[in-house]
């Protein structure tokens, strides 16, 4: 049985994905100073003009009045993304001057900012260490983009300032009216393989979020590695878990560091589940579909008695990853995610906290392959280093994040303030540098 719901001009409609990515902005607001926010850091080898930069960017959004949108519902009570007609909202753009021990904490400070209105999902904040060398962090809201997403906006933009094909560029953020089917029994069928990779919250290792009320920012680690370094994670990866295994042996890296925690604090009879997200698009798709997110996940449980023998844990992921995509488990999660569309946002975020005690995951992880920009400078300023600041949903409240940029591998951990203390972030962090073997990178890039 099929239900289609064709939509109508400027009014795409969103997918179940985009729905949750909803829901959690909407519980995250509630729970933490602002939402479902991640922001790109490009560390710049010299300063960009503040005023020319302003004015192209302004120039560039607005010709795309999707960025504009918001949230809304028809009659049938599918949500959509009603874009305006015209736009009323100004370039959120701002400027900062401060020495190097202060751009860290101003980046925690931007990416736990609320943006100021529904309407707005992009804000941009220019950095000026000194005198030679800026940041330029853009802040986006997960309604709008993915990760993947916001790295292509970013990278289309520079393509817009240096070739000439600027009508196409501006094509690419096109809104098509879409159509809705409801295909109610494969959609049931589905949630029988999803169901099948879930934990029972009782038995699930994840830390007590802060008892406090008050409304908590994140905070974030970044742990940068230079090429040479690069380079022998990934030989070490390929001789340990195979060749394109890079995601299998990180995330088991970082399952036995956070493993090391657990045990410190008494957790000894549980079971690990990490939703790991995957990008469904493939080289052509990301082309055509920039807007809002195209992700689905994978779901991996591992006990606690089987995280200290390495060879095992790399098996064991490697084998569901494996199962779950032989068995189309992502692309259960995309159906069964269409299912929650009809439930309002308050009470879809009220439904996960019931059905999950409080518990989600055990913790967030994310290994992007190669970065969608693709060019060396931003501006005619070269860039040294790019990287990501994500919120991660509360619960759990904490999560791993690598991105590959310039034969330069990164990670950023995101964490809830209260979560850990500063010793066991230090911990984790000596902990994963050794496991990788580059226990001598000893500084954050920042």
């Amino acid at each position: 049985m099929e239900t289609v719901i064709p939509s109508i001009r400027n009014k795409p409609y969103l997918s179940g994905v985009d729905w949750l990515i909803s829901a959690l902005d909407y519980a995250m607001k509630a729970t933490t100073n602002a939402g479902n926010m991640s922001q790109i850091v490009i560390m710049l080898d010299t300063v960009v003009d503040e005023v020319s930069l302003r004015g192209h960017l302004r120039r560039f959004t607005k010709e795309i009045p999707a960025l504009y949108g918001k949230i809304s519902r028809n009659i049938t009570c599918v949500p959509y993304w009603r874009i305006p007609e015209g736009l009323e909202n100004d370039l959120n753009f701002n400027v900062y001057h401060v020495n190097n021990e202060g751009v860290l904490s101003l980046l925690k400070s931007t990416i736990n900012k609320p943006f100021n209105s529904s309407g707005e999902h992009l804000a941009f904040h220019l950095i000026y260490e000194d005198s030679r060398r800026c940041y330029l962090a853009m802040t986006f809201d997960h309604c709008l983009f993915d990760a993947r997403g916001a790295e292509t906006f970013l990278d289309l933009f520079q393509q817009y300032l240096t070739e000439n094909n600027k009508d196409e560029i501006i094509k690419r953020f096109s809104c098509p009216p879409t159509e809705v089917t409801f295909q109610w029994f494969k959609n049931i069928r589905a949630m029988k393989n999803v169901k099948s990779r879930m934990v029972k919250p009782s038995i699930m290792a994840a830390l007590p979020l802060p008892n406090s009320k008050a409304k908590r920012g994140f905070s974030f680690r970044i742990i940068p590695f230079d090429q040479a370094e690069t380079d022998q994670i990934y030989n070490r990866s390929h001789d340990e878990a195979g060749y394109f295994m890079e995601m299998p042996y990180l995330l088991s890296v970082v399952i036995q560091t956070v493993h090391a925690l657990f045990k410190i604090r008494g957790m000894t009879k549980d079971t690990y589940l990490i939703p790991v997200s995957i990008d469904m698009r493939n080289g052509e798709d990301i082309k055509q579909n920039i807007l809002f997110n195209h992700l689905s996940f994978l779901f991996f449980q591992v006990h606690f008695d089987d995280v200290d023998n390495q060879e095992g844990l790399l098996k064991s992921i490697k084998q569901q990853m494996y199962e779950q995509v032989q068995s189309g488990f992502p692309e259960d999660i995309r159906r069964v995610s269409l299912l929650t569309r009809v439930a309002p946002l308050p009470a879809l975020g009220k439904l996960f906290r019931l059905a999950c005690k409080e518990k989600l995951a055990s913790f967030c992880f994310s290994y992007m392959g190669k970065c969608s920009y693709k060019y060396a400078d931003i501006m005619g300023a070269e860039i040294n280093n790019l990287f990501h600041m994500p919120r991660v949903p509360t619960p759990p409240g904490i999560g791993f994040f690598f991105n590959h940029f310039n034969s330069r591998l990164n990670l950023v951990i995101s964490y809830l303030d209260g979560l850990l203390q500063d010793e066991e972030i230090a911990m984790i962090e000596s902990g994963i540098k050794q496991r990788l073997g580059c226990p001598a990178v000893n500084e954050h890039c920042l």
